[in-house]
């Protein structure tokens, strides 16, 4: 079998994944400022609209664990292609949307096939030489965490210029042009001979071979839930607080769009070898923009600048934490990817679930603690994942 193209010289194809990680990555965003909407579209309670987020997000753990791994073992140049017609089937069946039950079913296939992105990473990491693997990681990274900030802007823009489904109708038919274009560009990579049920038989076994992987899933799963945090609180301080209308809101987390863009700068150091700095620098950054959030209840000018630090934090780490992992066994990327990021997503799902909590037990000040608490375990499994490295130093 001939060697894959290697695709750090192909700029364009380049270009192309990176917007296909971000438009699926930013997929399962769209219904979070809608929600208003949706309830006035179907009559329901604000409850069942609200229900749409969980969907897209239980969807998307779904198909981390059960798609992801199949990456290993399909041919990726085709299956990705085809992930994201079926993505682009269900913002379709959201847009068309005749009823809530209609748009909750749309959700769940827009999330549970969005997943394309997580398969396309490892392909790239899989066509590049090794010392290239972190600039690519950060490059397609930037391409999907831009995808993640914009979506939410996006859907509240349009949303407000002309009606809320259209997002979803843009974003189907860009979704299906990218996949034609991708199918016929993508460098086919050897797979794996092993059928479905032996994946999670050796996901398990990676788990227990591979110590360093389930501390920096740990780690990056922390430093997800401490921006989780923000998300579900975001709308709930800045209107309390500040009286801001959603159209702002939404606007906010533009300002980390220059910690998403940094991220191909951060894979060039990580591929120098800086990947341990390049972690407690995030931390470090994760501990002042909990601080500036702080404050932020009183001064908007505080929360802005928090959030764009802790959105460059968050860079830092994950950057970090796959420049890692897609070393760890090169045979395995897709299921180590899979690992990776459903503990990283149930960490994000869990950082949400606890801001609602924090907030309404003791308001700001209690979510400012939460965030700061979980970026402690955070450093904690990093200080673990830095002993772990230094004692294979010792041993050799």
């Amino acid at each position: 079998m001939s060697t894959p193209e290697d695709i750090s010289q192909n700029k364009p194809l380049l270009w192309l994944m990176a917007a296909a990680c971000g438009l699926c990555a930013g997929v399962n965003y769209y219904c979070q400022p809608l929600i208003h909407s949706i309830q006035q579209e179907f009559a329901v309670t604000q409850a069942q609209a609200a229900l749409t987020v969980t969907f897209a997000q239980v969807s998307y753990a779904l198909g981390l664990l059960f798609i992801v791994p199949m990456g290993d073992i399909v041919n990726k140049a085709k299956a990705i292609p085809f992930l994201m017609v079926l993505c682009a089937i269900g913002l379709f069946t959201s847009a068309f949307a005749v009823n809530l039950p209609m748009l909750w079913i749309g959700t769940i296939l827009a999330g549970l096939f969005s997943v394309a992105a997580q398969v396309l990473i490892p392909l790239a990491t899989m066509t590049v030489k090794p010392e290239k693997t972190g600039e690519i990681i950060g490059f397609l990274m930037s391409g999907l965490l831009v995808g993640i900030l914009l979506s939410t802007s996006l859907a509240g823009l349009f949303s407000n210029l002309f009606h809320w489904k259209v997002v979803y109708v843009v974003s189907g038919v860009l979704m299906l042009l990218l996949a034609f274009t991708l199918k016929s560009r993508l460098p086919y990579v050897l797979r794996m001979k092993m059928n479905y049920g032996q994946i999670f038989v050796s996901m398990a076994q990676l788990l227990k071979q591979e110590k360093r992987l389930l501390l920096r899933a740990l780690t990056g799963a922390f430093a997800f839930a401490a921006v989780s945090i923000l998300y579900s609180t975001i709308a709930l301080l800045l209107t309390s607080a500040h009286h801001l209308p959603d159209l702002f809101i939404g606007l906010v987390p533009l300002v980390g769009i220059f910690g998403a863009l940094s991220t191909r700068y951060i894979g060039k150091y990580a591929d120098q070898g800086h990947t341990g700095l390049l972690t407690w620098m995030g931390c470090g950054l994760f501990l002042v923009s909990w601080v500036c959030f702080y404050f932020g209840q009183t001064l908007l000018s505080s929360y802005v600048i928090g959030f764009a630090l802790i959105q460059l934090a968050l860079a830092l780490v994950h950057t970090s934490n796959q420049s890692i992992i897609f070393r760890l066994r090169p045979d395995a990327k897709s299921r180590i990817n899979a690992i990776y990021m459903t503990t990283y997503f149930i960490g994000g799902a869990g950082g949400s679930a606890l801001g609602i909590f924090a907030w309404n037990r003791g308001g700001w000040t209690m979510t400012c603690l939460a965030g700061i608490g979980l970026v402690v375990l955070c450093i904690l499994f990093s200080m673990f994942d830095t002993i772990l490295q230094k004692k294979k130093m010792v041993s050799q």
